[in-house]
């Protein structure tokens, strides 16, 4: 364990970092292992601070340099290698200079997700993985409990959605509703509001969601373009929209989220 240096890309022991590009290790994709990566020094030292068991790092001198405080007492392979040489393994020149890789650990339960406080994210078709991403660094910014992944939702530990997030995917807990919609009413027994958001007449303005739903509540988000199901927004408890002038209707789903989380956060 400790320091190894690598001297060429072919050898055996960075297997986990090889050929990002086109792999990527997705569990979805032909010979993907479901590993968890973090790139560059801010997203590696978040992912040491998590719960995700890091298997090894890999990168050139200067940025294991730069995490030498996080590392102290890390017992695992902290490979070192040249930027032609570490370029060579992942497939493309990484201008942040460090990878580390994790495994994933048990899924959280939806009990474990809502246990703490403020209002939490239910997401339903968000399967773009940037967009994913932003919205997890918006809940951690503007403190959102956790995110629930609804059907047709992406991959939250891809590793463009990691990077896009700034590592806080690690930080923000976050499960699967399997069951769709009833998932919803669990929530509701446990004392949320359901609030889908949708542009549609009849929805009320955000400023006026703690009128309606003074406790905790779930904010209901759908895929920029098509938005919620009809299912869906016939679960909720409330409809809710942004006001925009006229000729506007939507929003970046990310964007949508930032905003109805600082509005609640305002609001206390």
């Amino acid at each position: 364990m400790g320091v190894i240096h690598i001297d060429h890309s072919g050898d055996p022991r960075v297997d986990d970092f090889r050929d990002l590009s086109t792999a990527d290790r997705r569990p979805d994709r032909p010979g993907g292992r479901g590993l968890v990566i973090a790139e560059g020094t801010v997203v590696v030292s978040r992912l040491l601070a998590s719960r995700y068991p890091v298997r090894a790092l890999l990168g050139v001198q200067r940025r294991f340099a730069e995490l030498a405080g996080d590392l102290a007492g890390l017992d695992v392979p902290q490979y070192v290698a040249s930027a032609e040489t570490m370029a060579d393994v992942v497939g493309f020149h990484l201008n942040r200079g460090i990878l580390a890789v994790a495994d994933r650990p048990a899924p959280l339960t939806v009990a474990e997700v809502v246990g703490g406080t403020g209002p939490i994210a239910v997401l339903e078709g968000v399967g773009d993985h940037e967009n994913l991403g932003a919205l997890f660094r918006n809940a951690a910014a503007l403190g959102v409990g956790g995110v629930l992944l609804g059907p047709g939702c992406s991959d939250p530990l891809y590793r463009r959605s990691v990077r896009v997030s700034m590592g806080h995917v690690l930080r923000v807990p976050f499960g699967h509703l399997t069951d769709w919609p009833g998932g919803l009413d669990d929530l509701r027994a446990r004392g949320f509001a359901i609030a889908a958001f949708t542009p549609r007449p009849g929805s009320i303005p955000l400023s006026t969601l703690r009128e309606h739903a003074p406790g905790r509540v779930a904010l209901l988000f759908g895929a920029e373009g098509p938005g919620l199901t009809e299912t869906a927004l016939a679960a909720a408890d409330h409809a809710v929209r942004i006001p925009m002038p006229a000729g506007v209707d939507s929003l970046n789903i990310a964007t949508a989220a930032a905003v109805a989380f600082y509005e609640l956060a305002r609001g206390g």
